[in-house]
């Protein structure tokens, strides 16, 4: 059952659906500056410690959740920040609508819905197909951050890395309990405080690695969303 959405009036917020197919995402901020990606913003926790650490990135945070979108924006209002805006779409949507090659200086997928059960692994944002358009998006020498508290989660995608040549692991291991510098998100401090490990994985796209567009991977549609990619995504 559809769930009454909250609406959002917040100056940081973007309507996607308003804007057009071929709309340059640097033109929704004030200042033209390298574009980050957060990959579901959750409550905005993450997003605001690291906009506030590099002022001179701009940060595009999405959630496919009205409420987290909600209280996202809410948390952005309270501080002076000027560098994010939060949009309510499916991440692969949103790239295959709005992406261009390069676009991105960085990517932050902190603690996605993990799908434990062994039946449903096949739902994970993070796979092959994904790592692999991310490429595309991402400019040389980019960054994109994976996080989770599922071990077998961080595993899988460990496992992938060596089979796509475009990324240079950053660190000595797959993946680290720890990153210095790298904001917790309530989320992943309640798991920390539980004595919960967090895995922190942060690879880079190489510098001179290309992707050319024909080559890029045709979008698979996110289970939520799998009904329509031309339509919104209507879960809250």
């Amino acid at each position: 059952m559809t769930q009454r959405q909250i609406e959002i009036t917040s100056p940081t917020f973007i309507d996607a659906w308003k804007l057009p197919a071929d709309q340059d995402i640097h033109q929704l901020f004030d200042q033209q500056q390298p574009l980050a990606l957060e990959i579901g913003c959750g409550t905005g926790d993450f997003i605001v410690q690291r906009a506030a650490q590099q002022p001179d990135t701009n940060f595009l945070a999405i959630d496919i959740y009205n409420k987290g979108c909600y209280k996202s924006c809410r948390r952005i209002d309270k501080t002076d920040l000027a560098n994010i805006r939060v949009m309510r779409m499916e991440a692969r949507y949103l790239l295959s609508r709005f992406g261009r090659a390069d676009m991105l200086s960085a990517i932050y997928i902190n603690c996605p819905d993990p799908w434990p059960k062994k039946r449903h692994r096949d739902r994970r944002l993070v796979n092959t197909t994904f790592l692999t358009q991310m490429l595309y998006y991402l400019q040389p020498g980019g960054d994109l951050y994976f996080v989770t508290d599922v071990a077998d989660y961080a595993e899988q995608v460990a496992e992938l890395i060596p089979a796509l040549p475009g990324y240079q692991n950053q660190l000595d291991t797959p993946f680290t309990l720890e990153l210095e510098g790298y904001p917790l998100s309530k989320y992943m401090r309640r798991f920390l405080s539980q004595n919960l490990p967090v895995h922190f994985q942060h690879l880079k796209r190489r510098e001179d690695f290309i992707l050319p567009k024909e080559q890029l991977p045709v979008t698979e549609k996110g289970f939520r969303n799998r009904h329509n990619l031309d339509t919104p995504c209507h879960i809250i």
